[in-house]
């Protein structure tokens, strides 16, 4: 059924339908450079810029009551393309089959609230955002599984306070409040209180808690893409094969993979990050983009074995596979 909105469609409707179709929350904000724009698209558009699944796109929303032409939104498009790096979604409160039609011979991306989406260029976060969600297991939050990680890592004390493994780890001592109901919730930990103090421990060792945690424990990549990096830049920790290979006889890869935050992913140049990229290109590295913090856990600029293990667990080469065996094998538990 249409739903019919009294102008144009506004973010707070943007954001609602994407949450509600997709499971999808967006945080649309003003796009300044909207200001370099020609007055005649200032007049007919409101521009907003927000992330879905990591990619940076912008809302451009039509304001206009008459039906456009075709040709007309694929003119103001490619304006606009000139000052925005990322994907560009059209936006309108209703939208002709006509106009409908040409969009999707053109893989234009389109989102009319309420009624319709089209978004081919995001198809492949989509595919891996939905397989997330079919997830018959639950698993831990990200701060959470970092909990577990600073213990199985030979994390100091045997019993822990949400202040400290706030301090170490990097997160607010509500959010490490919510990790020990979680823990305590899954019987992986116990929670008691000394006076005042909540104290979060542990009553089994490394071994056994890697092993009843590892159902309800996730990779810690929250998306790939590759990119053109240069020599220089320093950022990122060795990850994926190129890590394996430093924790068993598996031979490095050609192209490297770096694994960094979602801040450090933030401040590569959009321009740098590449869709098809050759196999051989020597400035391609893959990166990894974490649920966490890698450098929390990473020694000698490599990461940890576990979060390792995770992020390739699942691989159907027999080399991997038998290169992971090895490195857990080194894990003194």
């Amino acid at each position: 059924m249409l739903l019919e909105f009294p102008v144009a469609a506004n973010t707070t409707q943007i954001q609602r339908y994407l949450y509600e179709t997709l499971g999808v929350s967006v945080s649309p904000t003003h796009w300044a450079g909207g200001k370099r724009l020609p007055l005649f698209l200032r007049d007919g558009y409101t521009f907003d810029a927000a992330e879905i699944l990591g990619e940076a796109c912008l809302f451009m929303t039509d304001l206009r009551e008459e039906d456009p032409s075709p040709a007309k939104v694929r003119k103001h498009l490619d304006q606009i393309r000139s000052k925005w790096d990322g994907e560009i979604i059209y936006v309108r409160r209703q939208l002709p089959a006509y106009l409908r039609k040409r969009l999707i011979d053109q893989k234009v991306s389109f989102l009319v609230p309420g009624n319709q989406m089209y978004l081919p260029t995001l198809g492949i976060d989509l595919r891996e955002h939905f397989r997330q969600l079919r997830q018959a297991t639950p698993t831990l939050s990200p701060a959470t599984q970092a909990v577990v990680f600073y213990v199985l890592l030979g994390g100091e004390g045997q019993s822990h306070t949400p202040t400290e493994l706030a301090e170490r780890l990097g997160y607010t001592r509500m959010t490490m409040t919510r990790a020990f109901n979680e823990l305590e919730s899954e019987e992986l930990g116990s929670v008691f209180f000394q006076g005042r103090q909540r104290f979060l421990t542990f009553g089994m060792g490394r071994r056994e808690l890697w092993q009843k945690a590892l159902p309800l424990i996730r990779s810690p990549v929250k998306l790939r893409r590759s990119a053109q990096l240069t020599a220089a830049r320093t950022d990122g920790f060795v990850a994926g094969l190129s890590a394996l290979a430093r924790f068993s006889k598996l031979a490095a890869p050609r192209t490297p993979t770096i694994a960094m935050s979602t801040t450090q992913w933030k401040t590569i140049p959009k321009a740098r990050i590449l869709r098809n990229v050759a196999a051989d290109d020597p400035e391609t590295t893959e990166i990894e983009v974490w649920l966490y913090d890698p450098a929390l856990f990473a020694k000698d600029n490599v990461v940890d074995r576990l979060s390792l293990f995770l992020s390739l667990r699942g691989n159907e080469d027999e080399r991997v596979e038998a290169s992971l065996e090895e490195m857990m094998e080194g894990v003194s538990w």
